[in-house]
């Protein structure tokens, strides 16, 4: 899927207004657990501070509070990464739009950084409300959207933003969807997807269509239960594998795992979504890690994705070993099955020019 690329247009001294998603995990005490998504920010916002742009950076954080302005989850701590990264100052409002906004924004200078406040202490952003993203729209005079991983949501500054202004893919949107492409049209034979977790009814769609390119697929116990449970048709059930007994396992038995390990010694490509077993646990986290050391040790092209995976793998500090690890879940995987992700049709479809 093509979009017209921020790297195509001259950014210099315009406003640009940046939709990142720096909606990461918390303590208790409200600090950041894991910065995997702000770390993974920085490929756009750089090449923005270099092209003397004004950047002008809004996000969410906490999927589940809409329209409720909690101090835990105000962007503080994101400004306070974000300037420890960069090593670059950041201009924060308790704001994400009004006068406050709109004044900071005017004022900037190129290669300055503004944060807006968190989006969804707005309902309105969740309702994907026309009159709150033309608010929005007024701070920037580009709109770029860096945020794969809520593409597959139908808000306010995902899809009614480019309405409003000139929109463009940033560069991390446009790598996941790159690599993602390449799975689905030319992956690298022989492939593996591996699919982990429950609630098979958000995954079915996707390993119906990932088994048309991939020569396996490894499911979880709990996959294939609720798959033989709600008898489930595929159009490639020999290509699907998971445990043959004790479904309900916290842990992948060693039999599974040693199975599970020569498939994916022999691949050249893996896609992987969702831990397996009680992973929370150290003493049922042998089984995923089993499989992460696989993929690593089979040096396969690897693509990993959603967020229990993620954080899984940068505990045991191997984030890093895979070829990509995405910033998407849902997203991911909702590309993957062929869905329409709202947000980037948006971009498709804006024809300012």
């Amino acid at each position: 899927m093509q979009f017209k690329s921020v790297k195509n247009i001259n950014v210099t001294n315009k406003r640009v207004l940046l939709r990142c998603d720096f909606n990461v995990p918390l303590d208790e005490k409200g600090n950041i657990s894991d910065d995997f998504r702000i770390e993974q920010s920085l490929l756009t916002i750089k090449y923005l501070i270099e092209q003397n742009a004004k950047i002008i950076l809004m996000s969410h954080l906490d999927p589940k509070s809409t329209g409720v302005v909690k101090k835990i989850y105000n962007l503080n701590e994101v400004g306070k990464k974000l300037t420890e990264l960069l090593d670059v100052p950041i201009i924060k409002i308790d704001d994400c739009v009004g006068s406050e906004a709109e004044n900071k924004g005017n004022n900037l200078r190129a290669g300055e950084i503004l944060l807006l406040e968190n989006l969804r202490f707005y309902k309105e952003e969740t309702e994907n409300n026309l009159d709150f993203a033309k608010k929005l729209s007024v701070l920037g005079d580009i709109y770029v959207n860096d945020a794969f991983s809520v593409c597959h949501r139908n808000h306010a500054s995902i899809t009614a933003l480019p309405k409003f202004l000139d929109s463009y893919a940033g560069l991390l949107l446009e790598k996941e969807i790159n690599i993602l492409d390449k799975a689905l049209e030319n992956p690298e034979k022989p492939m593996i997807a591996i699919v982990g977790g429950k609630k098979v009814e958000t995954k079915s769609k996707f390993i119906n269509r990932i088994s048309e390119v991939a020569d396996f697929i490894i499911v979880s116990g709990l996959i294939k239960k609720e798959i033989q449970e709600k008898n489930i048709e595929f159009k490639y059930p020999e290509k699907i594998i998971g445990p043959e007994e004790n479904l309900d396992a916290l842990d992948i038995d060693q039999n599974t795992s040693r199975i599970f390990r020569e498939k994916i010694l022999q691949s050249k490509m893996v896609l992987w979504n969702g831990p397996f077993g009680k992973f929370e646990e150290e003493k049922y986290a042998a089984g995923t890690l089993a499989i992460a050391y696989a993929i690593i040790e089979s040096k396969a092209f690897s693509i990993i994705g959603g967020g229990e995976t993620v954080e899984f793998l940068k505990k045991q500090d191997i984030l890093y070993k895979f070829s990509h690890v995405s910033t998407g879940g849902g997203a991911m995987l909702n590309y993957l099955a062929g869905d329409e992700l709202p947000g980037l049709s948006a971009l498709k479809n804006n024809e300012k020019k």
